[in-house]
C-alpha cells in the first residue's frame, strides 16, 4: 500500500530499496514478526556497519548501511500489509535513526581525524534536511488523503492505536519529541505557510528526497567504497545550504 495517491506518487531518490522492502514485507506477512522486530533489525545493521566502519572494512560497512535503509523501509511496509499502524513503531523508528546518524557521523570523525565542531554541523545540518523533507512530504500526504500515521505537527501525545498502550505511546512520545523539537520548529519557523500549499509537485518532490535518509545513507556508502571518508562530513555541511533553495523554491515558486 503505498503512501500517496497513484496521482501524486514521486520518483523518490531515498527509496531505492523499497521493492526489496516490499519483499522483505510480503515473505514475513504471515510470520509472527512484527514491524518492530524489523526497526530492530536496521538498527543492529546499523551498529554492524559502525563497527565495520572503525575496522576499516569499508565495503561491508557499506553494504549494512543499504542494508539499514532497506529495513528503515520495511518495517513500514510490514505495518501497511499487516495493517498493524503504530505511533510507538513509528516513534521507536525515529529515535533509532536519530541515534545512528549520530553514532555513522563519530565513526566518519574517527576514521577521518575531522574537527568534532564539524561532525556536530554535519549532524545538525543531516537532521534539518531529513525534517525539511518529512516536513513537506507528510504535509503532501495529509493534504491527498494518503498514508496519516505521520503527523505534521507532533506538539501532542497522540492516542494510542488499536494494540499498543498509552503508556507506551506516551513513553516514546517524550522520547522522540526531546530528540526532534529543536529540528520540527527550526524548520517550521523557517517555513510556516507551507501547511497551507497547494499539493507539491513531482519534480520538486523528487529533487527534495535527495536530503531524505535512504540517500543520506548512500551517500555515506558511496564515500566509504571510494575512500572519499574524509569528504564526508564537509560534504554534508555544505549539502544544507540548499534548505534555504527548497524552502525558496517552494514559498516564491510554487505559490
Amino acid at each position: 500500500m503505498p503512501k500517496l495517491p497513484k496521482k501524486y506518487q514521486f520518483i523518490d531518490l531515498s527509496d531505492y530499496g523499497r521493492f526489496v522492502a516490499y519483499w522483505i514485507a510480503s515473505n514475513l506477512k504471515n510470520t509472527n514478526i512484527k514491524p518492530i522486530h524489523v526497526t530492530s533489525w536496521f538498527i543492529v545493521s546499523g551498529v554492524l556497519a559502525i563497527i565495520c566502519m572503525l575496522y576499516r572494512y569499508d565495503i561491508a560497512a557499506a553494504c549494512f548501511l543499504i542494508l539499514k535503509s532497506i529495513l528503515d523501509a520495511a518495517d513500514g511496509e510490514l505495518a501497511r500489509i499487516k495493517n498493524t499502524p503504530s505511533y510507538v513503531g513509528r516513534y521507536y523508528d525515529s529515535i533509532a535513526d536519530i541515534i545512528l546518524n549520530f553514532l555513522f557521523l563519530l565513526a566518519f570523525w574517527y576514521i577521518a581525524d575531522a574537527s568534532l565542531i564539524y561532525t556536530f554541523l554535519a549532524f545538525i545540518g543531516i537532521q534539518l534536511q531529513g525534517t525539511l523533507y518529512n516536513y513537506y512530504y507528510v504535509i503532501l500526504r495529509n493534504n491527498v488523503n494518503g498514508d496519516t500515521t505521520s503527523r505534521v505537527f507532533e506538539d501532542s501525545t497522540p492516542k494510542a492505536m488499536k494494540g499498543e498502550k498509552q503508556s507506551t505511546v506516551n513513553l516514546f512520545y517524550k522520547i522522540y519529541n526531546t530528540l526532534y523539537i529543536t529540528f520540527d520548529k527550526t524548520i517550521y519557523w523557517l517555513d510556516k505557510e507551507a501547511i497551507n500549499s497547494q499539493p507539491f509537485p513531482r519534480w520538486f518532490m523528487t529533487l527534495l528526497s535527495t536530503f531524505g535518509l535512504g540517500f543520506q545513507l548512500l551517500i555515506m556508502a558511496v564515500m566509504l567504497v571510494l575512500n572519499l571518508e574524509i569528504y564526508t562530513i564537509p560534504f554534508f555541511i555544505a549539502y544544507s545550504a540548499l534548505i534555504f533553495l527548497f524552502i525558496a523554491i517552494r514559498r516564491f515558486v510554487l505559490n
